[in-house]
C-alpha cells in the first residue's frame, strides 16, 4: 500500500500504539489489568475506575480523531494546491470558523445551541473562499496564497477580537475553545462528533484516485475524464467540514495539519494514497504525543495547559524548520504591489501636514454624546483624559511607519513590516508571557522585556532569512509561526477566566484608552528622538536600497548600519506595544501609501510614511471612541480592520497586474 519499507509502515503503527498505552498511564492509579477489565466493559466502582472510563478514554478517542482528520485535510489541501505550506491554518479557515462561533455565541444563541459544527464550517468556507479570491487561482501553489491566508487571520482576529470586548458576558465559552483542549467529562463530545466524521470514509476511499489524476494537470485530467473544478469544490468542502467539526469539538489546535503531510513526505510517503493514510496515522500520534506533554508541563506547573497551546510551542519552530526545506522555487517569488508612477507634489506634505493638525484638533475638541456629536473646548478635566489618547495614536502610527520603512528598505522586501514580519509579535510574546507565567504586571513590565522579545525575533529573521536572501517566503513564515505560537498563547490567558485575561485582551486589542500622560510622553519624546534620527542617517537607507555591496564601495559599514537601524526597529515596535499593545498593518501600508504619493528616495518616504501613518492612527482613534459610543472599539482594532481591507484589495488588485 505504502511506496516506502514495510518496516518502516509496520514501525508507524507500533508507535501509534505504544503512544496511545502511554497516553492511558499518564496519571493514571489503575494497572493495566485493571483498564484491561475497563475496556472489556467491567462497571467502574471508584474514583480512579470513573477517571479512566469518563475522561481518559474519550480524551483519547478524542486525540486520535482530531489528530486523524487535521492529518487528512492537511494532506488534502496540499495535494490539492500543491503547496506544501497549506492548511487550515494557513489558508484562514480556522480563523474564519472561529469567527463564526464567536458571532453566533454573541448574537445566534440559539442557533450556536444546534448547528455549531455547520456555522464553523460557513465561516470556514467564506475564509478560504476569500483567500483564493485574493491570491488568485493562478497563484494557488505559491507564496500569494499563504499570505493572503495570513492577513485573513489578521483581519479576522482582529473582528473576533473587538466582538469579544464588546460582548465580554456572552463570549466567555469560547475562551477555552479557542486555546483547544481535548479535556472530556463523559462520552457526550466523542457521540456527537463520530458520525459527523463519517464522510471521512468515502473520502480516503475515493480521494487517492482522484488526486492522482490532478496530478496530471488540468489537461491530462480532462483527457481522462475527470472534470477538476466540480471534483476540486467537492473535496475542499469534505475537508473543511471535517476541520470544521473537530475544531467545533476540541477548539483551534494549530500545525498538525501542516506538519503531518511534510512528516510523511519525509519519511517515503509518494503516492496519494500512502500520503493521505499516512498522514492520519502522523496527525493522530502528533497530537496524542502533544495532549501527553500538555498533561506532563500541567503537572508540573499545577495548572491546565490546554493541548492547543502546546501544538502552537511545538509546530512554531518546526514549521519554519519544514517550510525551509520545502520551499520550492515558484515559492521565492517577490511579491510586489502595484507601482505608482506618480511623482511627490510639492503639495503633498503641506496637505497630509494639515490633515494631521485638522484630526489632532478633531480628537481634541469634536466628542461623541447620547445627543450625537459635538463641539467644545475641552476643560481641563477632559484636557487631561484626551491629550495622552491623541498624543499615543500619533507617535504610535509614527513609529510603526517609519520601522516599515527602514524593514523594507534594508531586507528588500515590499512585505516587510513589524506585524507581518513577527516583530511587533516578538514584543507581544514577551509581554504576555511575562504576564501568563510569571504573574507580571503587562502595563509594568516595561519597554525593556519587549524590546528583549522583538530583538529575539529580529535575530531569527537575521539568521533564517540569510539563507534565501531575505526573500518573502522565509520572512513570512516565520511571522505566520510567531503569530499563531501568540495567539495560543494569548487564548491559554484567556482561558484560564481570571480578571487578567481581560485585561490582556482589552491590550492586545491595541487601545490607547489606558495611556497616562507620563506613558504618552516617554512614547512621544522616544519617537521623536528615534525618527529624527533615522531621518539624519537616510543616506544610510538610501546606499543600502542600491545594493549591499554598493553602499560598502561608498564607504558605508553595511553591518554595523544594519545592526543600528534594525535596533532602532526593535526599539520603535517595543515601545508602541509597551504603551499601546499590538498594532496591525500601519508598519505596512503606511510605506506603501508614500510610495503611491510618489515618495521614491528614503528621506521623503521616511517622512511622508510618518505622516501618513499618524495620520491613520489618529483617525482611527476617533473613530475607535465614536462610532459604537457610549463603548469604545480600540485604535489598534479599527485600524487592523481597515488596514487589512485595505490591503486585501490592494493584493487582489495586484494579480491583475
Amino acid at each position: 500500500m505504502l511506496p516506502f519499507r514495510p518496516t518502516l509502515f509496520f514501525t508507524i503503527i507500533i508507535s501509534f500504539i505504544l503512544i496511545a498505552f502511554a497516553t492511558l498511564q499518564l496519571g493514571d492509579e489503575l494497572s493495566v489489568v485493571q483498564q484491561w477489565h475497563l475496556l472489556k466493559g467491567a462497571e467502574p466502582q471508584e474514583f480512579a475506575d470513573f477517571n479512566f472510563v469518563y475522561a481518559q478514554l474519550p480524551r483519547l478517542l478524542m486525540a486520535i480523531m482530531v489528530g486523524a482528520m487535521l492529518g487528512l485535510v492537511g494532506s488534502l489541501m496540499q495535494q490539492l494546491t500543491q503547496n506544501s505550506l497549506t492548511s487550515p491554518l494557513t489558508l484562514g479557515t480556522s480563523s474564519g470558523a472561529w469567527l463564526a462561533l464567536i458571532v453566533a455565541n454573541v448574537w445566534f444563541p440559539g442557533l450556536a445551541a444546534d448547528h455549531m459544527a455547520l456555522l464553523a464550517m460557513v465561516g470556514a468556507i467564506f475564509a478560504m473562499g476569500l483567500v483564493i479570491t485574493i491570491a488568485g487561482p493562478k497563484n494557488i501553489t505559491g507564496l500569494p496564497l499563504i499570505l493572503s491566508g495570513m492577513v485573513v487571520n489578521i483581519l479576522f482576529g482582529a473582528i473576533a477580537t473587538s466582538i469579544i470586548l464588546l460582548n465580554d458576558q456572552y463570549a466567555k465559552n469560547v475562551f477555552i475553545w479557542g486555546a483547544g483542549d481535548l479535556a472530556q467529562n463523559g462520552w457526550d463530545m466523542v457521540h456527537w462528533l463520530l458520525p459527523r466524521l463519517s464522510v471521512a470514509l468515502p473520502l480516503v476511499i475515493l480521494a487517492p484516485r482522484i488526486l492522482s489524476l490532478m496530478r496530471l494537470g488540468h489537461q491530462g485530467a480532462a483527457a481522462r475524464g475527470l472534470n477538476v473544478i466540480p471534483y476540486f469544490i467537492v473535496l475542499i468542502g469534505l475537508g473543511l467540514w471535517l476541520v470544521s467539526a473537530s475544531i467545533t469539538a476540541v477548539g483551534v489546535i494549530s500545525f498538525i495539519g501542516l506538519l503531518s503531510p511534510n512528516i510523511a513526505r519525509a519519511i517515503g510517503a509518494r503516492t496519494p494514497k500512502s500520503e493521505l493514510y499516512t498522514s492520519m496515522l502522523i496527525g493522530s500520534m502528533a497530537l496524542m504525543l502533544t495532549d501527553i506533554l500538555a498533561l506532563l508541563i500541567s503537572q508540573f506547573t499545577l495548572e491546565m495547559i490546554p493541548s492547543g497551546t502546546t501544538a502552537a510551542a511545538i509546530g512554531a519552530p518546526a514549521l519554519v524548520w519544514f517550510s525551509r526545506r520545502a520551499l520550492k522555487a515558484q515559492d521565492q517569488i517577490s511579491i510586489k504591489l502595484p507601482p505608482s508612477k506618480a511623482q511627490l507634489s510639492s503639495w503633498t506634505l503641506p496637505t497630509l501636514l494639515v490633515a494631521t493638525v485638522f484630526m489632532l484638533l478633531i480628537s481634541t475638541t469634536v466628542s461623541m454624546s447620547n445627543d450625537g456629536l459635538y463641539w467644545a473646548i475641552p476643560d481641563a478635566f477632559n484636557w487631561d483624559l484626551r491629550w495622552p489618547r491623541f498624543v499615543t495614536a500619533l507617535a504610535a502610527g509614527v513609529a510603526l511607519a517609519a520601522a516599515g520603512t527602514v524593514l523594507q528598505r534594508l531586507i528588500y522586501n515590499p512585505l516587510a513590516s513589524p506585524d507581518i514580519l513577527g516583530i511587533s509579535a516578538g514584543a507581544t510574546f514577551a509581554l504576555v508571557g511575562a504576564s501568563v507565567f510569571f504573574g507580571a504586571n503587562i502595563f509594568a513590565s516595561g519597554s525593556l522585556v519587549a524590546f528583549g522579545g522583538s530583538m529575539l525575533v529580529l535575530m531569527l529573521l537575521l539568521v533564517l532569512g540569510r539563507k534565501n536572501q531575505f526573500a518573502p517566503s522565509s520572512m513570512v513564515l516565520i511571522g505566520i509561526a510567531l503569530t499563531a505560537l501568540i495567539e495560543s498563547l494569548v487564548q491559554f490567558a484567556l482561558a484560564k477566566g481570571t480578571q487578567d485575561s481581560y485585561t490582556i485582551i482589552n491590550w492586545l486589542a491595541g487601545s490607547t484608552y489606558r495611556v497616562t500622560g507620563s506613558g504618552a510622553l516617554v512614547l512621544g519624546v522616544s519617537v521623536a528622538i528615534i525618527f529624527i534620527g533615522l531621518v539624519a542617517v537616510s543616506r544610510w537607507l538610501t546606499l543600502i536600497s542600491a545594493g549591499r555591496q554598493f553602499a560598502a564601495a561608498r564607504g558605508l559599514n553595511v553591518q554595523a548600519t544594519s545592526v543600528i537601524l534594525l535596533c532602532s526597529v526593535a526599539l520603535l515596535c517595543a515601545l508602541v506595544t509597551t504603551t499601546m499593545g499590538p498594532v496591525a498593518f500601519v508598519g505596512l501600508l503606511a510605506p506603501h501609501m508614500a510610495v503611491m504619493l510618489g515618495a521614491k528616495q528614503a528621506r521623503a518616504q521616511l517622512i511622508i510614511a510618518a505622516l501618513a501613518g499618524g495620520l491613520l492612527m489618529l483617525i482611527a482613534d476617533w473613530i475607535g471612541q465614536s462610532i459604537l459610543f457610549p463603548m469604545q472599539i480600540a485604535a489598534g482594532t479599527v485600524v487592523s480592520v481597515v488596514g487589512g481591507s485595505y490591503f486585501l484589495l490592494l493584493l487582489i488588485r495586484g494579480q491583475k497586474h
